[in-house]
């Protein structure tokens, strides 16, 4: 499926420290969403977005559950490099298929 795709080449573009939550896939598709909805423009915000509505049926208490805004600077600081992963695919996807 074409969001699979995405979503692996969203994977792909995470820098090498970054540790996605195990059983990710249908995270890694709401973020192909975003790469299709919003490409470059994605911000962090967004990201924290797309994780909660993930995180919300994997697990509902979670302490991360609150609005970008409220969330302490190295909690939001977590969301970065998935923003970043997704600006690089989106940039990827623009350029057009790779050789």
């Amino acid at each position: 499926m074409y969001l699979d795709s995405l979503a692996d080449l969203i994977r792909s573009c995470l820098p090498p420290d970054a540790e996605p939550p195990a059983d990710s896939d249908d995270l890694f598709r709401i973020y192909a969403v975003l790469l299709k909805a919003k490409g470059e423009q994605v911000t962090d915000e967004d990201v924290h977005d797309a994780w909660s509505a993930w995180m919300q049926s994997v697990d509902s208490t979670h302490d991360a559950l609150v609005p970008f805004r409220d969330l302490a600077p190295e909690m939001r600081a977590a969301d970065t490099p998935y923003t970043v992963a997704i600006r690089a695919a989106a940039c990827l996807v623009a350029d057009g298929p790779r050789s």
